[in-house]
Order: structure tokens, then sequence, then C-alpha cells
């Protein structure tokens, strides 16, 4: 946190040291230290409550919907049924939500870390931790590479890693090991979403994880969003399958009109477009993504 000359407090996310973005804040709810992070709750102004992990921004009350509503929906209308899910990740409990809105659900297995990160957000974000208290989510506070690497083969239809940037506690989400017991742990038709970082400051860091997925799963796709709090503002998830499921070609619109379910951010437009990538993506990536389906399969 740092002044201004008018004494207003602001919260700094600074990124590689050659950029920040700052949010003015009105309250600080929380501020506090565990055994692997610094986690801070504030109000801010214009952005609405705002959880900070290491003073990096995770999420915003203003537009969490967009990144919560993207990591999840996209798989969940491209799998034939997903009865079981993973989130390793996502304390928050956003993405946990997203998911139990489908009535397929039976479990959401969340796993975090950090227990302060799903007590702050319990406490003062209801809006996405109100989730984690639903009786089909199972919260449990271990090592997501410890869990993953010790659950049985074929336990879930969906893996989601809903992870902060590969540093710190995050660093072991990003590696082989990793994503070799989550490929064990998915089923036939299972599908892998990752937070895959930002294409226009981690190209390397996209392409060493498709590098990853390409070498353990049929299909690998990379899709973008738009976002108020991260640097650049345009964002990615990493998508991979067991069984060539294409994201475009297999994807089926009229099963989203009838769920019924209304969003704010995803539609099936939203989630086409999502799939095409700006040039300088497209050359970043070459080699890496999978070629595309014309007509569901």
């Amino acid at each position: 946190m740092s002044h201004d000359t008018h004494l207003s407090l602001w919260a700094a996310d600074r990124l590689h040291n050659i950029s920040e973005l700052r949010f003015r804040v009105t309250k600080t709810l929380m501020s506090a230290r565990s055994e692997f992070q610094h986690v801070a709750v504030v109000d801010t102004e214009g952005y609405g409550r705002m959880l900070f992990n290491d003073s990096v921004a995770m999420i915003s009350t203003r537009d969490e919907f967009i990144y919560h509503e993207m990591i999840a929906h996209v798989p969940m209308f491209v799998h034939p049924a997903v009865r079981r899910a993973l989130v390793i990740g996502g304390g928050d409990g956003g993405t946990v939500r997203e998911l139990l809105r489908h009535r397929g659900v039976e479990r959401v297995d969340l796993v975090e870390i950090d227990r302060l990160v799903v007590d702050a957000c319990r406490e003062h974000i209801p809006e996405t931790a109100a989730a984690l208290d639903d009786p089909r989510c199972r919260v449990i506070i271990d090592d997501g590479k410890r869990f993953v690497a010790e659950a049985p083969d074929g336990a879930y239809e969906l893996v989601i890693v809903d992870s902060t940037d590969p540093a710190g506690p995050s660093v072991p989400l990003f590696g082989a090991e990793f994503y070799d017991d989550v490929h064990r742990v998915l089923g036939p038709d299972g599908i892998a979403i990752a937070q895959a970082e930002s294409p226009s400051h981690e190209p390397a860091t996209q392409r060493r994880m498709l590098g990853l997925m390409r070498d353990r799963f049929s299909r690998v796709q990379l899709y973008n969003y738009a976002n108020l709090i991260y640097p650049g503002g345009l964002w990615s998830f990493s998508y991979a399958c067991k069984r060539d499921l294409c994201p475009v070609g297999d994807f089926d619109e009229a099963r989203v009109a009838a769920s019924a379910l209304r969003f704010r951010y995803y539609s099936p437009a939203i989630h086409r477009a999502a799939f095409v990538h700006p040039q300088y993506q497209v050359d970043a990536l070459a080699g890496l993504l999978s070629p595309w389906k014309s007509t569901r399969g």
C-alpha cells in the first residue's frame, strides 16, 4: 500500500517492476500473513471489495463474474456431463459458485492450500464464498499437488486449476508432474482448465504450459477473456482434454439455452469468440494449439 499527495490510501499491484496498477482504498477490512503469503481484503473506490494475495489483485466484486463465468462455463458446456469437479486453488469460492449452478453437478472438491484465504473470503466476500457452504462442496485445506497425486484414477470429469501466478505456493501447479496426475485423475472425457496468465506479459509461460499439456492430452487450446484488474486487461485460460472434445466444434449452444442459466459475461457468442486470438498471440503459440473441428463430433 502507498500514499499519494492527496493522502488517499492506494493498493498497488506491480508487474515485473515495469508497470503498476493502483486501486483507491476506502477501508481495509483485514490484513494478515499466513505461512504462505500476505492476504488482504479492502473496500475500494470504483472496484468494490477486493482480495489481494502478496499485494497482487486476485478478485474485485465489480468484475469477478467475468473470470469465474469463463473458467467454469466454457468446459461445462463442452463436456457431455460433469458430475464431479475438482478445483485447485480458488479459495474465494467464485469458481465453485459457477460450477454448482449446473444441476447435474453432484460434488465439487475445492483444494486450497491457504486457510486464511478461505476464511477471509467467507467473512468479507460472501458474493463468492457463500458457495463454499453448499452441501455439494467439500472444502479441503491441503497442497493441491499432493492432493492430486493421491487422488484415485478417473475420479473427476473436470479439473480446474484456479491458481495465482507461478510464484510461491503456486509454482508446483505449473509443472510436469502435476499435469501427469491431472491427466490420470480425469475420466475418459475429462477436461482440464487452468489460469494461463497474460498473452502480452507472459507469452513464455503460456508456451511452457501448453507444451506440458500437448505432451499429455489429445487436444490443447487457449481462450481469452477481458477484465478490469489484471495487467493488460486481456488474460487467458488453457483448455486440455483427454478425448478430442473441441471447445468450438463440439460446443452445442442449445445446451446453454436449455440450462436456463443467466450470465453477465458468458454467452454462446463469447464462448466461440474467446478462442479467436490476436495475431501476436497466434504467432507466439505457433505449433502448440490443436487444429479445429469444423462441426460437432
